[in-house]
């Protein structure tokens, strides 16, 4: 199975193919190269897999939330996520003290993780869907020697279903 390094510039999508389970597929074409399966439908624990590995997400704490990644069955945070409430996105921080940005547009249909000094490693487009979740993914150039990058373009789709799931959560409050 060709690496995810060999995918950039390639646009490819990101559905969800039942709308009973927390579960996604990463398509290029027709072939399936990556999943995101959450544990449950309430929580926020989740595992990434692809031909490079297994990693899992969790969002932890309740004032100061952040999400780790780390690699599946380890203990030591790869990296950690901290969200910005107010600035449509946030900060992942990695032990050797790098850091990317992750940003959204107003509508959040949009999103995309960056370098600080601003160019594009992964970004989603036409994020949403009513009862299935979808997006467009594209690997930018920047991004193909990363070490990170096959968790990492899993990962954003992982916050932009989070996301997702904050702003349904804030509709069905104020309903």
């Amino acid at each position: 199975m060709e690496k995810m390094s060999g995918r950039v510039g390639r646009e490819m999508h990101w559905k969800q193919p039942s709308a009973r389970k927390m579960e996604y597929q990463l398509l290029d074409g027709e072939e399936c190269i990556a999943a995101l399966r959450f544990r449950n439908s309430f929580g926020s624990f989740a595992t990434a897999e692809c031909a490079e590995g297994i990693w899992t997400f969790k969002r932890v704490g309740f004032w100061h939330p952040h999400v780790t990644v780390r690699k599946a069955e380890m203990e030591p945070d790869l990296a950690i996520y901290r969200n910005h409430t107010w600035s449509s996105g946030g900060t992942l921080v990695f032990p050797d003290g790098r850091e990317y940005r992750a940003s959204t547009n107003f509508w959040a249909t949009q999103y995309a993780i960056e370098t600080l000094d601003g160019q594009k490693l992964v970004s989603y487009a036409s994020i949403g869907g009513m009862l299935h979740q979808s997006a467009k993914m594209v690997l930018h150039p920047a991004a193909a020697s990363l070490a990170e990058l096959p968790w990492l373009a899993v990962f954003g789709w992982y916050l932009a279903t989070l996301m997702l799931m904050d702003s349904a959560t804030t509709a069905a409050v104020a309903a």
